[in-house]
C-alpha cells in the first residue's frame, strides 16, 4: 500500500515539478512553524495575535472584494473606480456618524466635513462602538444607501452609454478616470490630511488569554468580522435561493443565453451595482471603524489587494473573491514570523504570482458568479 502510494506521489512530483516544489515549502515552512511554537521560538499568543489580525484584514478585503467581482462576472470588466467608491462609501457614513454625534455640540458645517475645516478632537466627540452604537450603526447604513446611489449615477451617466458597445477596455478606462475624478473631488472637498474618527481610550477591549500572555480584541474588530460575516451569508443566500440571484448567475455564465430566455438583463445589471455597491460602502465605513481613521486616497491604496484576492480566488467568483481575501489577510500577519513588516506585501503578492503560475484560474475553478 505505501509503495502504491508512493509510485502515485512520484509520478505527481515528476509531471509536475512547479507544483511539488510550492507543497514541498508549504511543508517545511508548517514544520518550522510547529518546532517555533513547541521549543518557544514563536510565542503562542503571538501567533494566536496573527491569526486574529489575518482574519479581521481578510474578511474586510473579502468583503470589498465581491462587488469587485460580481461587477467583473456580469459586467465583463474591472473595474478600477472600486477602491474609490470605498472611500466615497466610508466619508458618506462617517458624514453620517459626525453629524449625529456632533449635533449641538460642535459646528454642523464642520461636523459635515468630518473635521477638514476645524480639527475635531474625536475624544472630546466621544465616538466608539461601545458608546455610540446607535450612530455607528446609522453610519453604517449611510454608507451603504450613499454608495448604492454615488454608483447607480455613475452607471447612468459613464458605463451604461458604453456598456452596449461591449468594449470591456473602453469601460476599464473609463473607471480609471471615474476613480480619478471621484479621488480628487473626496479630496477637494474633504481635505487631502488624515484624520481620526473614534477615541482609542473609550473603545471596549478584550483580553483572551493565550499560552503564555494574551491577545487584544476591540469592538471595532469584533464588529468589523461579525458585520462581514453576516453580509457575506445574505449574499450567498441571495445568489443560491432567490429568483432575482439565479438570474444573475446565469447572465454571469451566458449573457447571450441569458438574452435569449428572456431574462431582463438591464434589471440585473442594475441589482448587481446594488448588490455590489451595498458591500462596497459597508467595506469602507467598516475598515475606516476598525482603523479608527479616514483619508480621501484609502481605497486607491488597498485596491491592488482587493484585485489580488480576486485573482487568487478566482476572477468572477463571489466566494473565491472572500476565499482569496482570507488568504492575504492570513499570509501578510502569519508570514511576519519569518520576514520583517515591511516585507508582508512581498509574501501577498508572491502568493498571487504563485497562483497565477500553477493555477491561474483561481483557487475556485471554473466558477463565475457563485
Amino acid at each position: 500500500m505505501i509503495k502504491y502510494y508512493y509510485s502515485i506521489l512520484r509520478e505527481r512530483v515528476q509531471k509536475d515539478r512547479g507544483t511539488a516544489i510550492v507543497l514541498a515549502s508549504i511543508a517545511i515552512l508548517s514544520l518550522d512553524l510547529i518546532m517555533r511554537l513547541v521549543d518557544g521560538r514563536s510565542q503562542t499568543h503571538v501567533f494566536a495575535t496573527y491569526l486574529w489580525d489575518g482574519l479581521v484584514i481578510g474578511l474586510a478585503i473579502g468583503l470589498a472584494g465581491v462587488g469587485l467581482s460580481l461587477t467583473y462576472s456580469i459586467l465583463k470588466f474591472a473595474n478600477f473606480a472600486h477602491g474609490d467608491m470605498i472611500t466615497a462609501g466610508g466619508f458618506s457614513g462617517w458624514v453620517a456618524v459626525f453629524a449625529v454625534v456632533g449635533a449641538g455640540k460642535f459646528d454642523m458645517k464642520n461636523l459635515l466635513l468630518v473635521g477638514a475645516g476645524k480639527p475635531i478632537n474625536v475624544t472630546e466627540l466621544g465616538i466608539s462602538v461601545s458608546t455610540t452604537p446607535v450612530a455607528i450603526l446609522f453610519g453604517l447604513i449611510v454608507a451603504i444607501a450613499g454608495t448604492i446611489l454615488l454608483t447607480l449615477f455613475i452607471d447612468r451617466f459613464v458605463f451604461r452609454p458604453m456598456r452596449h458597445h461591449n468594449d470591456g477596455i473602453a469601460l476599464l478606462i473609463a473607471s480609471i478616470g471615474v476613480s480619478l475624478a471621484l479621488r480628487y473631488g473626496l479630496a477637494f472637498v474633504f481635505k487631502t490630511q488624515n484624520r481620526g474618527l473614534t477615541a482609542a481610550s473609550l473603545t471596549a477591549s478584550y483580553s483572551i488569554p493565550v499560552g503564555t500572555g494574551s491577545i487584544h480584541i476591540d469592538l471595532g474588530e469584533i464588529t468589523l468580522v461579525v458585520v462581514a460575516i453576516i453580509l457575506m451569508v445574505c449574499v450567498h443566500i441571495f445568489l443560491q435561493y432567490s429568483t432575482l440571484g439565479k438570474a444573475m448567475r446565469a447572465m454571469a455564465d451566458n449573457r447571450d443565453l441569458a438574452l435569449i430566455t428572456g431574462i431582463p438583463t438591464e434589471k440585473i445589471v442594475r441589482a448587481t451595482w446594488i448588490i455590489g455597491s451595498s458591500l462596497t460602502g459597508a467595506a469602507g465605513f467598516l475598515i475606516m471603524l476598525e482603523r479608527g481613521t479616514i483619508q480621501f486616497n484609502f481605497g486607491w491604496l488597498i485596491l491592488l489587494f482587493i484585485f489580488a484576492a480576486v485573482i487568487i480566488g478566482g476572477i468572477g467568483s463571489v466566494y473565491g473573491a472572500i476565499a482569496g481575501g482570507i488568504v492575504i489577510g492570513f499570509t501578510s500577519t502569519i508570514s511576519l514570523i519569518w520576514i520583517p513588516a515591511d516585507l508582508a506585501n512581498v509574501a501577498v503578492f508572491t502568493v498571487m504570482i504563485l497562483v497565477l503560475l500553477y493555477k491561474p484560474e483561481g483557487l475556485f475553478k471554473g466558477v463565475t458568479t457563485a
